[in-house]
């Protein structure tokens, strides 16, 4: 296959390095990649015959006219072009696309083919336990159960169990405190009529668990002060438990729980905080005959630390002791988003089941570190000013000020009782200058910077005050 590299000449002793032992011309066609023409395209795919065009992924000119004149398929390479060396051995065995950069568009393929190969596993996993349509254990995916806290307190439960259920909890636990009132319990089952997915019922409060035993699907946190009361009820209905020690030990309290009649049983062994027994309480995650309870929420919440690696890693471990159900909460404003993040290391640890680390998957968890840094070329100039200060003097713009704010995934930015709404900092920009509110350029270059942090807000589930740090 012989192929065209048009390049800048920035980047021409990095692309000839990626095409050694490549059928491959490397041409430089200007200073920058990027700037690449499709005239001078067409002009040398002329010279020569070629099986396709690689073009700089920041091009931004359109090769369709320049396709169907010579006949050669051009594709987008790659942004950087430190990235070419991962891109030229597959082709022929990929196709690339001709508007998305390569490095971008394998990403997604890797990603959607990663995803292909979790649901087929799925599919084909026993389970141990059928929970409304959702397998337990079994070789099946560690499942979410994703927990509300207080449930009775939520002005709308139903939103927020909807919520949970669209962020990848394949369970919901609903958890009611001692405040809590039978009456409570029943109102809140009773407005989450009509959402066919597991539901599960937290309290240690035998009232409490009665009160939810028509609708929940598990009862969480049964052990030998509840079972007594409720464990035949429990059986009768034949939901799930999930069994915890208490003053008797686990295999006691899952005992107990088997003379009630409860044959669905998940049990628990209680994962520690961090500082208050973490690693001694793993080894208590040994086979019990039973899919097995892994309660990373509570560790995660009480870490500060990003929610995202603690859930990863935890998600790991829950891997490794084989646990079916795993844990996880958003309580507080620095977990939020870990339901989400929970989801995607149990898939993570579907695909690294034949290997010997969750690593180079096609999906990851990384968010702000990059796997790999990008290397660029060092820039060229003949001439350097140094920037000075901004004058401490503001200068406002005849057509007023903008105030800035998030509002859900839409960036909104207002002035004089009009509203500019967008999911993207540079479509509400335009639009701004579009409507001539706007007239000088310092004000645009501020509004640009604002607006990019309000994006920035957005995607990494950040709080936004306009002119604070992000």
């Amino acid at each position: 296959m012989r192929i065209l590299l048009p390049t800048g000449a920035a980047t021409e002793e990095m692309v000839r390095r990626a095409a050694a032992g490549f059928d491959a011309d490397v041409i430089v066609t200007g200073s920058i990649a990027s700037f690449l023409t499709p005239h001078a395209l067409r002009t040398l795919l002329l010279r020569k015959k070629y099986d396709l065009a690689l073009v700089s992924g920041m091009c931004t000119a359109s090769f369709e006219q320049v396709e169907r004149e010579t006949g050669v398929p051009v594709y987008r390479g790659p942004r950087h072009a430190a990235a070419l060396a991962l891109v030229l051995p597959l082709l022929g065995t990929v196709t690339l696309s001709r508007t998305i950069p390569a490095d971008t568009f394998l990403v997604a393929q890797r990603a959607d083919d990663a995803m292909r190969r979790v649901r087929e596993a799925e599919e084909a996993a026993g389970f141990d336990l059928l929970i409304r349509g959702v397998k337990i254990g079994g070789g099946s995916r560690m499942k979410v159960l994703a927990e509300c806290m207080d449930a009775h307190r939520h002005e709308d439960i139903r939103a927020q169990v909807e919520h949970f259920f669209g962020l990848g909890a394949d369970i919901v636990d609903l958890g009611f405190g001692f405040d809590a009132t039978p009456e409570d319990v029943t109102r809140v089952f009773t407005r989450l009529d009509g959402i066919d997915r597991p539901l599960a019922v937290d309290s240690q409060v035998p009232a409490l668990i009665r009160a939810a035993i028509s609708r929940a699907d598990i009862v969480l946190s049964l052990h030998e002060g509840n079972i007594p009361e409720v464990g035949k009820e429990i059986a009768k209905a034949g939901i799930a438990a999930v069994v915890v020690p208490g003053e008797r030990t686990l295999r006691q309290n899952i005992a107990m729980a088997k003379r009630a009649g409860i044959t669905c049983i998940i049990a628990d062994p209680l994962l520690q905080p961090v500082g208050s027994g973490l690693v001694s309480s793993l080894t208590q995650f040994k086979p019990t005959g039973y899919p097995l309870f892994f309660g990373a929420g509570n560790v995660i919440e009480l870490l500060d630390a990003d929610s995202i690696g603690a859930t990863a890693l935890l998600a790991g471990m829950a891997h490794e002791v084989s646990a079916s159900v795993i844990f996880t909460s958003e309580h507080s404003d620095k977990t939020q988003g870990a339901v989400h993040e929970m989801r995607r290391a149990t898939e993570m640890m579907v695909l690294a089941a034949d290997r010997p680390y969750p690593k180079d998957l096609g999906i990851d968890l990384l968010v702000v570190k990059e796997k790999r840094r990008r290397r660029e070329p060092p820039l060229e100039y003949d001439t350097i000013t140094n920037a000075q200060p901004v004058p401490e003097e503001i200068t406002y713009d005849p057509k007023g000020n903008f105030r800035i704010g998030i509002e859900g995934d839409q960036i909104v930015a207002v002035i004089n009782g009009k509203a500019v709404q967008g999911e993207r900092w540079q479509d509400v920009l335009h639009t701004i200058l579009a409507h001539g509110d706007v007239t000088l350029l310092d004000h645009a270059a501020y509004l640009g910077r604002e607006l990019y942090k309000a994006e920035l807000a957005i995607r990494y589930g950040r709080s936004f005050e306009q002119d604070g740090e992000f």
